[in-house]
């Protein structure tokens, strides 16, 4: 099953679902805000990228977090502060044949379906 996880009001998330709607993709979307982000979905995340790929260093979330938490990443702390702020990562997020890929480009859409 093809999941797209993202905030319905993001730009880029509302390009990703008009596109996959345009290409008849069968998908289900996730809002991280309205639906939740949880710790086994994050986990699943985690394990099929990077942090460096999926932090949102450009949003205003993540520069509006206090410097003791931007200078100490650790990986909890990303883990916990993304937990609380979903904004924080980067979207849309879609979820092919356990596979995570991050952003939206229509090319790559393209070669994935």
């Amino acid at each position: 099953m093809t999941i797209l996880y993202g905030i319905k009001n993001c730009d880029t998330v509302k390009k990703a679902r008009k596109w996959l709607d345009t290409n008849n993709v069968t998908y289900h979307f996730h809002d991280l805000r309205g639906d939740g982000l949880d710790n086994e979905l994050l986990t699943s995340f985690v394990e099929k990228s990077d942090w460096q790929i999926m932090l949102n260093k450009r949003s205003t979330t993540y520069k509006n977090l206090p410097d003791e938490i931007k200078n100490n990443l650790t990986e909890q702390v990303l883990f916990d502060t993304v937990l609380t702020h979903p904004t924080l990562l980067k979207r849309p997020l879609l979820m092919t044949d356990n596979a995570l890929h991050i952003g939206f480009k229509a090319e790559q859409y393209q070669e994935l379906f």
